[in-house]
């Protein structure tokens, strides 16, 4: 009898969850930095820029938890339930950061 749960992950399965948790954490280190030198003035960013970075973040984590939530409740390993659970965020952090990176430094423009 086949359980519901696939019991073991690939190496590749491994390394996609690991490379995925590392890109979330690079994209938002990379977005916190681009907000942190627009507060200071030191890079173009709009002024809606603060209000977004707090509006988005309730609708992330509720799409992140949902979609971790699905995971766990259709019998899927940690491993599938972690990359379902960073994926919404990864989505909204590449976002941001090709958003905010294409603006470039506010000192260099005229």
């Amino acid at each position: 009898m086949e359980t519901m749960m696939n019991t073991i992950a690939t190496p590749a399965e491994l390394v996609r969850t690991s490379v995925t948790f590392w890109t979330l954490m690079a994209e938002t280190q990379a977005v916190m930095a681009y907000r942190m030198m627009g507060m200071a003035g030191l890079w173009a960013v709009t002024g809606s820029e603060n209000r977004l970075m707090v509006d988005e973040k309730a609708p992330a984590f509720a799409e992140a938890m949902m979609a971790g939530s699905r995971a766990m409740m259709s019998g899927q390993r940690p491993d599938q339930i972690a990359l379902a659970a960073m994926t919404p965020l990864q989505r909204q952090t590449g976002r941001n950061n090709r958003r905010l990176a294409r603006r470039g430094p506010n000192f260099l423009k005229p």
